[in-house]
């Protein structure tokens, strides 16, 4: 492998690296390679929650007298093992305010629609409305669309400061999965509690019992996927239309030479939703003409394009660690974030080129851009202004633009919902052929595979590699985020793909549905479906009644956020067996890793697992869809038999 092959297996990538070094451009490949992480950061055992540290506590290599490892401590006195849980438990608190946080604007945003006071958003899906209420024990009767839509989104908003109860999502969970919840108190009471709690619960000289601060980290865990992330992907469903499958394109070729590119970037589907809707307007079109553009080409990066992709078909110009390229390319002419996952040297990227970096939201700005805030109840004039402010910035290029030709379609747009539909049809919706084919081994198991790009990996090859071999050996993948599309440049997110790449099982299953073997699910807050899909699995009955009991599995191979320990955490308190890449976070403490690799299957049954090859992650996977057949009894090939008239007789006599 060269170099640049070691950073990226995408050729549109290796493409834009090789211009951005002729253009003395400095990228996070490039920073990725001079600097290397501290090695005592990356297995958590670095505190800094007081001003008497940074107290480094490493794992002990040698043995004292006694013959046990010599234990160091902080200053205060706290082991590997607190400093370690605590330092998991912050990621996991970090990961649950942003997913969360994200759900309350939508929430906000969503009772102000329902209100008549935002005129840019209305309710598109009644049927989920319905759905959703009733799942917020909202009565329904002969109550109008908006008086329900107001109540909904009241409660959606009370979730959040909640106090005491239960959140109400939670009860969407099989029950015995409720009852593990209960039997350990880990239902969460209210997403913003939970978060605080565990905040404090890790402040300096407060809860100094690894064991207690991971079990609190699970209920805040579980305050994001079955409360902030749901309630978010369920109200964006209402007001932007439940995503169905539609046909799309990805990578940096999407981008146009001859048009104004607005390359919209982050997580909240409000402004994007928004310019979708205003692109078209006349003094749009006719403000691109005058600049000599032939019209104005929107595409999304990272999970907004996620979002608008699966609504609109927009064109994906690729994940996390292409979003400095496009910038590269020379062609963007704005790009446009709003929260998370937006790398701050986008400004000093786009200073080699003519892009105008502009910043949305009051929580996320950056230094060098232009800050435009998005107001939802002036949305339109927002949204107009931003691309008129594009237009005007297209006389502005350099002659060096350079775009790759790469693209590759896909199909995208596979909720919960969805695949019950495509199973079953509009009259028997259902999950049971599914789980039919998973019982005759025709699918040998699920595979949830989600997260992020991380830079200190090859770029979309640990998630990649895995996902074919998941599917070679007949188990459907359900996808989402950064890692969804890495599926959709390698070509995996077609229905043809499951004749080149599944094994023939799986492939005989796709070809009579006419899906991908790997279905986009959505942005990366849109978990929730994996969970919501889960349970409809286990409701449809046949595969033992908790999540624990199906053969499934998870992974996020080039995880790098506090997002995805977040998720994953929810994933493994869920009951599911979730293997990361690259790093793990508690290395310095055996006994923590033993808690969440090996204890947690006692009390949760589910469990966390750590493993950088993807190869050998897979054969991890594959290994525990394996155990739990056998545990159901559907591990070996049954007979077919073909019963005659006689032997139905014998069978109703009995």
């Amino acid at each position: 492998m060269s170099d640049l092959e070691k950073k990226s297996i995408d050729p549109a990538t290796i493409s834009m690296l090789k211009k951005a070094a002729a253009d003395g451009c400095e990228t996070i490949f490039d920073r990725a390679e001079s600097m290397k992480p501290c090695p005592i950061g990356a297995e958590g055992s670095c505190c800094k929650n007081c001003a008497m540290g940074p107290c480094r506590v490493p794992a002990p290599k040698k043995k004292d007298a006694s013959g046990d490892k010599a234990k160091r401590t902080g200053l205060c006195g706290a082991t590997a093992e607190t400093i370690s849980a605590r330092n998991f438990a912050r990621m996991v608190a970090a990961g649950t305010a942003a997913h969360s946080d994200h759900a309350r604007g939508v929430a906000e945003v969503f009772l102000a629609a329902a209100k008549g006071e935002i005129k840019e958003f209305s309710i598109k899906d009644e049927q989920k409305l319905y759905q959703v209420a009733a799942d917020l024990e909202i009565e329904i009767g002969e109550r109008s669309i908006q008086e329900i839509a107001i109540e909904v989104g009241r409660k959606a908003i009370a979730e959040f400061g909640r106090q005491e109860g239960e959140i109400l999502f939670t009860k969407r969970a099989p029950a015995k999965r409720q009852d593990i919840w209960r039997k350990l108190g880990v239902v969460p009471r209210g997403v913003d509690r939970e978060v605080v709690e565990l905040m404090h619960r890790t402040h300096m000289g407060v809860d100094q019992d690894y064991k207690s601060i991971l079990t609190a980290a699970a209920r805040c865990a579980l305050a994001d996927g079955w409360g902030g992330s749901m309630i978010s992907t369920d109200l964006q469903d209402i007001l932007f239309g439940n995503p169905v499958p539609v046909l799309g394109e990805i990578n940096l070729g999407v981008l146009k030479k001859d048009h104004v590119n607005v390359v919209m970037h982050g997580h909240e589907p409000l402004l994007p939703e928004v310019l979708v809707s205003v692109v078209n307007a006349p003094e749009i079109q006719q403000a691109a003409a005058a600049v000599g553009a032939k019209g104005i080409n929107l595409v999304g990066m990272c999970c907004s394009a996620n979002e608008i992709l699966m609504r609109h078909g927009l064109p994906v110009a690729g994940n996390f660690l292409q979003q400095e390229l496009a910038i590269v390319t020379g062609a963007v002419d704005a790009m446009v974030v709003d929260v998370q996952c937006e790398m701050q040297s986008l400004a000093q990227v786009a200073k080699c080129y003519h892009t105008k970096l502009i910043t949305t939201n009051p929580r996320a700005k950056i230094d060098g851009a232009l800050h435009m805030e998005f107001d939802e109840h002036h949305a339109s004039d927002v949204a107009k202004t931003i691309l008129l402010e594009a237009v005007s910035n297209y006389k502005n290029r350099k002659p060096n633009i350079d775009i790759p030709s790469n693209t590759t379609d896909q199909v995208v747009g596979f909720s919960y919902e969805t695949i019950n539909y495509l199973l079953g049809g509009v009259f028997r919706a259902s999950y049971r052929p599914l789980n039919d084919n998973i019982i005759n081994g025709r699918i040998r198991g699920i595979a949830g595979v989600v997260g992020c790009n991380n830079a200190r990996v090859t770029h979309d090859d640990p998630n990649l590699t895995l996902i074919k071999e998941l599917i070679k050996n007949d188990v459907i993948v359900l996808a989402s985020g950064c890692a969804a599309m890495t599926c959709g440049k390698a070509g995996l997110l077609t229905p043809e793909a499951a004749k080149a790449y599944a094994g023939s099982g799986l492939a005989s299953v796709c070809e009579a549905v006419g899906i991908p073997p790997v279905l986009h699910m959505g942005s990366c807050v849109d978990n929730s479906r994996i969970l919501m899909a889960a349970t409809a699995v286990v409701k449809a009955g046949g595969l033992g009644d908790d999540i624990s009991d199906l053969p499934a599995a998870g992974a996020a191979l080039e995880w790098m956020s506090e997002k995805a320990v977040a998720i994953g955490h929810y994933f493994v308190a869920s009951g599911v067996y979730t293997v990361f890449g690259v790093t793990w976070p508690t290395t310095g403490s055996d006994e923590v890793t033993k808690l969440l690799f090996e204890d947690f299957e006692n009390t949760f049954k589910g469990k966390w697992g750590f493993e950088a090859d993807p190869l050998k992650a897979a054969k991890l996977m594959i290994e525990h869809i394996d155990k739990k057949r056998k545990a159901l009894g559907i591990d070996k090939a049954r007979e077919r038999v073909l019963f005659d008239m006689a032997k139905r007789r014998e069978i109703e006599a009995a």
